[in-house]
This record gives C-alpha cells, sequence and structure tokens, in this order.
C-alpha cells in the first residue's frame, strides 16, 4: 500500500473509516501550534471553530501533521493531549487489543487455584505505529510520558509505556520497513490466515502466486515432494461483483450528480433514474450522451473510468481517472516487453489460448462441424506453442483465425441462416462491418476492449505497451492482448446466442454507406446478452474456482503483473472445455 501507492477499501477499512471520522477532522491552529507547525514542517490545517475548553485540562489535537526530516518520516497523529510542553498521542483503532494468556494468583475463596486470564496489550504493528509518534513529539520538543491505543470494539483506552525498549523496537521496525521498500518486493504469504480478510489479496493474490512458484521455489517449511495440489488456491475471491456497470446510449441522455447519487435525465430534464454512486464501477457512453465535467470530476475521485463510445460501438476515448498505480509494476513492464524472447514468451501464451478456445467454441456449437477442421485448428495450437519468432506466431494466429471464421457460420439455427448466409460470403470484416453478424462482432470487441482497458488499469498495468499487437499512438496494445483469449468466450459467444435465442434479427441492424449498425433497440438487445455473458461464472482451469467474466479479466490482468514482477514463472490463461 505504502510502496506502491495501491489501496483497495473493504468492510474493514470502511469500518474503520467510521470510527476515524471525527478524529481525521483537524483541529483549529493556535498560535503555540503555529510555532510548532513551522518547526516540524506539518502540514497546514483547516481552520475550524472549536467549542470552548476548559484551560486547567490538556488541550486535544486532531490530525497532527509531523514530519522528520532526519527519520524520513511523516506522520498523522490521530490525536493529541497537549499541556503545554507535554503531549500524550492517542490513536484509534476500530478492532480489539491482543489477549495474551497471564496466570492471576486466588484473591479469594471463589478462586482457589491460579487461572489462565486474557489481559488486553498492543499488537505489535500498534505499539510501532505510537513510538514512531512519541519519536515525533519528542523531536518537537515536546515531553510525551505515555501513550494510549483506543480500540473502538472494546471501547478500551489502553496505556502504553513509554521507554527505550519501545522507541528501540519502532525504529528498528522502521529501518525495517525502508528495506523492504528498496526491494526486491517479497514474495506473498503462504496459507496465511490474515489473506481472507486483507482487502488487498485480489492484488496480492498470494495463493496464485504460490501455486504457480511451487515449481521453481522451495517454500520454507514445506516438505520435499511437495505439489502444487498441496498449495491449491482458497476460494478467497467471490465469484462475482455487486457493482453496477452503466452504459448509456440513447440520445440526449444527461448524466450528474447530486449527493452520492450518480443521477440520470432525458432530454427535458425528467429524472429518468438515481443510481448510487458507491455502486458503480464502471460507465459507457455512446454517441450523444451528455456527462457533465462535475460527473467527470466525481467519477475521477471515486476511480471509475469512462469509456466514450461512437453510435457503431467504436471505442474513441477513456478517462482514466489519475488513481494509485504501481511504478515498479509499470517499470517492469517496459523492461520485460523490451526483451524479443520475453515479449514472444506472452504473446505464445496469449495465443496458444485463443486458438484453443476458438476451437471449443466451434466444436461445441457447429452441428456439422468436420473433424479435419477441429485437427486443423489443434495443429494450429501445437505450431503456437513451437513458435521461434513473433513473425511465425502470427502466422499460426492468422492461419487459425482464416480457418475459424471460415467455419463461423455454421453456429447459427436455421432461423438465421439468411444472416448467416451474408457473413459467410463477407468473412470477417472489420472497418465497416459490411453485415449485421460483422456488425455485432465488432461492437463486442469494443466493448471487450473496454472491459480489458479498465482491468489492466485496476492492475497497474500500461495499456498501451503490449506485446502481441504492436504499440502505435492511441492503440491500448496491452489491452487487445489481454482479450485476446477471451474474443470467442465472451464476443463471439454474445453474437452466436443473441441471434439463436431471438433477442437480434434483421429489423435490428441500419445498413449505411458507413456500414451495419445496430439501431437503439439492437444496442439493447446486444447489452442485454452481453451483461448476462460477462456475469456468467466459469471454471479456472488451474486455480479450480469458479468466477464471472468480469473478475477473470481482472485477475488475468493481475497475473501478467506478477509474471513481469519475476513473481510467476509461468501464464496459465483461461481456456474452456
Amino acid at each position: 500500500m505504502t510502496v506502491e501507492g495501491v489501496f483497495v477499501p473493504s468492510a474493514d477499512t470502511e469500518e474503520g473509516a467510521g470510527v476515524h471520522r471525527r478524529v481525521d477532522r483537524p483541529s483549529a491552529a493556535t498560535p503555540e501550534q503555529a510555532t510548532t507547525e513551522k518547526r516540524t514542517r506539518t502540514k497546514p490545517v483547516e481552520k475550524i471553530e472549536e467549542p470552548e475548553v476548559d484551560p486547567d485540562r490538556p488541550r486535544s489535537i486532531r490530525s497532527l501533521a509531523l514530519t522528520s526530516e532526519r527519520l524520513g518520516l511523516t506522520a498523522t497523529l490521530d490525536l493529541a493531549e497537549i499541556d503545554g510542553t507535554r503531549a500524550v498521542p492517542v490513536e484509534y483503532r476500530k478492532g480489539r487489543p491482543k489477549r495474551s494468556g497471564q496466570f492471576v494468583e486466588p484473591t479469594d475463596e471463589m478462586m482457589e487455584e491460579p487461572r489462565l486470564l486474557p489481559g488486553p496489550e498492543p499488537w505489535p504493528t500498534d505499539r510501532v505505529q505510537v513510538g514512531l509518534q512519541v519519536i515525533l513529539l519528542e523531536e518537537a520538543g515536546y515531553t510525551v510520558p505515555e501513550a494510549y491505543l483506543y480500540y473502538a470494539s472494546e471501547k478500551l483506552r489502553l496505556r502504553v509505556v513509554v521507554d527505550d525498549s519501545l522507541r528501540e523496537y519502532a525504529l528498528a521496525q522502521l529501518d525495517a520497513a525502508k528495506r523492504v521498500a528498496e526491494g526486491p518486493r517479497p514474495p506473498p504469504l503462504v496459507n496465511d490466515p490474515r489473506c481472507p480478510r486483507c482487502s488487498l489479496q485480489p492484488i496480492c493474490l498470494p495463493d496464485e502466486i504460490n501455486h504457480q512458484r511451487l515449481t521453481a521455489i522451495t517454500v520454507e517449511g514445506q516438505t520435499p515432494g511437495t505439489t502444487p495440489d498441496d498449495l491449491t488456491p482458497r476460494k478467497l475471491w467471490p465469484p462475482r461483483d455487486d457493482g453496477i456497470h452503466v452504459v448509456l446510449q440513447k440520445e440526449g441522455i444527461r448524466v450528474g450528480v447530486r449527493g452520492q447519487s450518480v443521477r440520470i435525465t432525458d432530454k427535458e430534464g425528467q429524472v429518468v433514474r438515481d443510481l448510487p454512486l458507491a455502486n458503480i464501477e464502471s460507465l459507457a457512453v455512446l454517441g450523444g450522451v451528455q456527462v457533465s465535467t462535475q460527473a467527470l470530476t466525481v467519477f475521477a475521485e471515486h476511480e471509475v473510468p469512462v469509456a466514450f463510445m461512437s453510435s457503431a460501438g467504436r471505442l474513441v476515448a477513456m478517462m482514466d481517472p489519475l488513481g494509485p498505480t504501481s511504478a515498479s509494476i509499470r517499470a517492469a513492464q517496459v523492461r520485460v516487453l523490451d526483451r524479443p524472447e520475453k515479449a514472444l514468451e506472452l504473446a505464445r501464451a496469449i495465443t496458444v489460448a485463443k486458438i484453443t478456445n476458438q476451437r471449443t467454441l466451434l466444436m461445441r456449437n457447429h452441428v456439422g462441424l468436420p473433424p479435419r477442421i477441429a485437427a486443423d485448428l489443434q495443429e494450429c495450437v501445437n505450431s503456437a506453442e513451437r513458435a521461434a519468432t513473433m513473425d511465425e506466431l502470427r502466422g499460426h494466429e492468422g492461419k487459425a483465425a482464416a480457418i475459424y471464421f471460415a467455419n463461423f457460420a455454421g453456429m447459427f439455427k436455421e432461423g438465421v441462416k439468411e444472416i448467416a448466409a451474408r457473413f459467410d460470403a463477407n468473412g470477417r470484416q472489420r472497418r465497416p462491418p459490411p453485415d449485421p453478424i460483422n456488425g455485432v462482432l465488432s461492437f463486442g470487441y469494443s466493448m471487450l476492449t473496454h472491459e480489458c482497458t479498465a482491468a489492466c488499469r485496476l492492475a497497474s498495468l500500461e495499456p498501451t505497451l503490449g506485446a502481441l499487437h504492436a504499440t502505435r499512438p492511441g492503440r491500448p496494445a496491452l489491452a487487445l492482448d489481454l482479450m485476446e483469449p477471451f474474443r470467442p468466450l465472451i464476443a463471439d459467444s454474445v453474437a452466436v446466442s443473441a441471434f439463436n435465442r431471438g433477442e437480434l434479427a434483421e429489423g435490428h441492424f441500419l445498413s449505411t454507406a458507413a456500414g451495419c449498425a445496430l439501431t437503439d433497440s439492437g444496442r439493447k438487445g446486444f447489452f442485454s446478452a452481453y451483461g448476462r455473458r460477462m456475469d456468467t461464472e466459469v471454471k479456472h482451469p488451474v486455480f479450480e474456482y469458479r468466477l464471472n467474466y468480469r473478475r477473470m479479466l481482472m485477475l488475468h490482468a493481475r497475473l501478467v503483473a506478477a509474471w513481469l514482477l519475476g513473481e510467476v514463472p509461468t501464464l496459465a490463461f483461461l481456456t474452456t472445455r
């Protein structure tokens, strides 16, 4: 969180924010405090009207910011009780103190034998925190005789003795933290019970990374002969998210904010819908939808990516919030992908998974698929695995794509044979799409590009620096790389199912000189099918747990980041049977 600047909220962090709500509001600055600010280079605080206090009592200063250039340390104290040159820091914690057994001697007839009773004491990390606060206050000229930890769950104010051992322990941990920050990043913990409650678990991926690393490293404490099955990833990820992914396409719709809600209005200003801001994960707007600058600012503050798309579904631009990103991951991405052999390794894994999924989709949906087609695609998989250069790999990918789309029309049912025949005659064409199936494929690939770009951003990856796709100005090459294995599983599958189920038909398209495009009702039918597909849960072939496709994209983006950092030796992209 500190070194890479990555933070993910959770129920625990939100509860902690509630506990800190009062002490996070800075106190008004006094002349004495202003002198302290100048001496310690504290951050300026907003002046807030304070109630009158008893002059004989210590003054409570909230959110007191202190800095030590000698230690290279800055801290914001939750509360400091200051009486002249005497200061007592009070740190608020939402949880409970550590309980360790201690023997209590019998004191009356009711207790005939000593008992082992739990005694509250600070957690080691809490001791470090108040210890460093003590040192900062002492550097600012205060005498600190004691410190307190307030554990909100038990409403317990626990006293911490200030002595040399506390200072030495805190400084030793500070030095250790600085050494860790210099890198390399330590490996994730093995089967640690703290991981399930950690909000950063989906980014750290401890079980997945250890599962992949087992063949290359020796984990301390593991017996010889340990197999990956001994470290099968726990089911820590929720299989799907509960966030709202908003897509707006009706001409004249306006998006604004009102309090903690996103308000959608029509041309006449009538409210169409209010959505809770906290639940929105992404926003995509098509055509003439208006988004206010205030709404864009709020989306940026909440790190909600906004995709601007043409009416035909082409991704025009994205508002990428300037949220916390890991500089180490992006630096590793540049270094690793600049090496031809490593770029080929990533591109090979992507291509093999893509062709495998194309073969599976044909075998699953094509009623009369000739056996030689499946065999030819399997040969393309084998050849891609042996490809020695990027050009050779792209040649095998192109050959597989030609076989795949030559048989693509065979996956459609009798009721849409006429539409399928038009696609069969045209083949796969993008610019412009000449028929409904090509139009839906292009639209689906645009939406998938938006999803993969957002997944790359969440994984601190730079979307424009790829391996299989050449880097060009304005091209999200890595996002296009990431989407390759998912094209058949998501976009192609949506096209096949939407036409076969009658959700899309000839009347949902408009043919013009600019190509075949979806009408408003056609886009509505497409997004219905697309949303269901993204919510479909699928089992990962290596980790053996189920996630929906949107979370699968996030998982694979973070695995690519782990591979770039050297945390996993190989890549395992999703393939289905």
